[in-house]
């Protein structure tokens, strides 16, 4: 599994790298725009719903819950400092995703007790493109929060998050987490190809990965 979200730098704007990481075979688009007006948020994720619909694309937002429902959105993805996973499954019942971000074991299983559907962990690295970063997990921590989880039967869809490259995807996939979510990798690299083709790179990696 590969997510991507949303970020935008010099050369692309949040619609820009939506509708590359689709071409580019991603089929997951978490909508994230922290410091945007709620007309510049909603205006963007019309355009979003719209080409994630074209591509039979999951489309997650970031944090507001209050407008999964008028935005037709299929989740929305929670930070430690958004609303309590269980207030958001209240308010959205059992049929809308919901993930939450994690940096330690203690936060995986409160995701869990809170009946969320995935777990964003990380920072794997460290990243220009989240404010208050936690500390950065490396191969060593998704190993150790993976095996606590198959300890205590905690069974959800771990994604690694946070600075990833194209270069670091083989050695992720070997701590046992589900997939890989991508931001910045895609949108500035350096290789000389555009992020359509970053992405399909991403995208065959993976494959590769769980042969």
């Amino acid at each position: 599994m590969i997510q991507f979200i949303t970020h935008t730098n010099e050369r692309y704007d949040y619609i820009d790298g939506v509708q590359m990481a689709l071409e580019g075979g991603c089929r997951w688009i978490q909508l994230r725009m922290k410091d945007a007006s709620e007309e510049t948020f909603l205006k963007t994720a019309e355009t979003t719903r719209v080409l994630c619909k074209q591509y039979d694309a999951v489309f997650i937002l970031d944090d507001h819950v209050e407008w999964v429902e008028k935005i037709g959105a299929d989740g929305v993805h929670l930070g430690k400092d958004d609303m309590p996973i269980d207030k958001a499954r209240q308010l959205l019942g059992k049929d809308k995703i919901i993930g939450g971000t994690a940096n330690t074991f203690e936060d995986v299983k409160r995701i869990f007790l809170a009946g969320a559907d995935y777990i964003g962990c990380g920072p794997f690295r460290y990243t220009t493109t989240k404010k208050k970063l936690s500390a950065v997990l490396g191969l060593d921590g998704y190993r150790q929060i993976i095996s606590q989880m198959k300890t205590l039967g905690i069974n959800l869809p771990v994604i690694a998050i946070g600075g990833i490259l194209l270069s670091d995807v083989a050695d992720i996939m070997t701590t046992g987490v589900s997939g890989i979510a991508v931001s910045g990798g895609v949108l500035t690299a350096n290789n000389g190809n555009d992020p359509i083709i970053t992405m399909t790179r991403f995208i065959n990696k993976l494959k590769s990965c769980n042969k």
